[in-house]
């Protein structure tokens, strides 16, 4: 894929079974082909159920295949001795900050990591203010997380993964319990952390409107992948989302009505600046 460098995470014929359903039960991934690129952001939609938190535990080594292979950067996640490797690569994020904080304060929060490798205190201290400043939160660093707001929170639980220097974060929902502000401040953070420093994000979400700002969305239903693109394909296609139950942005449902009323608006409007530069545009023509 051209702008990227190298593949970072790559399953290959993946199929995954939770164990004690039953020999009749259905796989939560079937077949799963994927790769990521180093330096995309990508986006996982689809139906609660559709494996799109199995397949990110699956990346981390949280979870094994049941058949196939998930490589990240080369590694085989099944390999015992190479998780360390594999999960500093792959940092995750989970939809509640609260189940990763675990010290008493920001700093000791963002240093817990750290602790457990062969680096020094001065170390330690000067790379966790370095990413504190990074997200600012440098004017937090001796307040207790559990005072936080939730946006600041989920960027606490970002910088801890951060200072861990990941490749590749692995985000799970993380705005599902944040208020309209806290999300921007959460999007915004990652987005600014791809475009700088090149990490690679793959996103869960259920918000189209997240799933727009990514370089590519993948859909996945029932378990198996059904279609990838770039969002101003996938989030315009409504007769797909909404086979699937899903919907498009604001902007992308609302032209499709105004469509259907005799506007002849671009098909691939996906966000309401594009709709209202089209309306004005159709305005000034009549």
């Amino acid at each position: 894929m051209a702008g990227y460098s190298a593949i970072i995470v790559e399953a290959k014929n993946v199929d995954y079974y939770y164990p004690g359903e039953g020999e009749n039960a259905s796989p939560a991934l079937s077949g799963v082909n994927l790769t990521v690129q180093q330096g995309e952001y990508v986006a996982l939609i689809g139906p609660n159920g559709s494996g799109k938190t199995t397949l990110l535990k699956l990346f981390n080594a949280l979870l094994t295949p049941t058949n196939g292979e998930v490589l990240v950067r080369g590694i085989p996640t099944t390999n015992e001795e190479t998780l360390p490797e594999v999960r500093r690569t792959c940092g995750m994020i989970f939809q509640n900050p609260d189940n990763q904080l675990v010290a008493t304060t920001v700093e000791e929060d963002i240093a817990f990591g750290l602790e457990n490798l062969a680096i020094s205190s001065a170390e330690i201290k000067r790379k966790v203010k370095e990413t504190a400043c990074l997200l600012g939160l440098e004017r937090l660093l001796c307040q207790p997380p559990h005072l936080l707001s939730g946006g600041e929170k989920q960027r606490v639980a970002i910088a801890g993964i951060l200072v861990m220097e990941p490749k590749c974060i692995l985000m799970d929902e993380p705005t599902a319990m944040l208020d309209p502000a806290g999300c921007r401040e959460v999007i915004e953070t990652v987005r600014e952390l791809n475009h700088r420093q090149n990490i690679t994000v793959i996103h869960v979400t259920h918000f189209p409107e997240e799933a727009a700002n990514a370089d590519r969305v993948i859909v996945l239903n029932q378990g198996q992948l059904i279609t990838s693109g770039p969002p101003e394909d996938i989030l315009a296609d409504i007769p797909m989302l909404h086979s699937l139950r899903l919907q498009g942005t604001a902007a992308v449902e609302l032209a499709a009505l105004l469509r259907k009323d005799g506007y002849p608006l671009p098909l691939k409007i996906l966000h309401k600046r594009e709709l209202v530069d089209s309306l004005c545009s159709l305005e000034r023509k009549s």
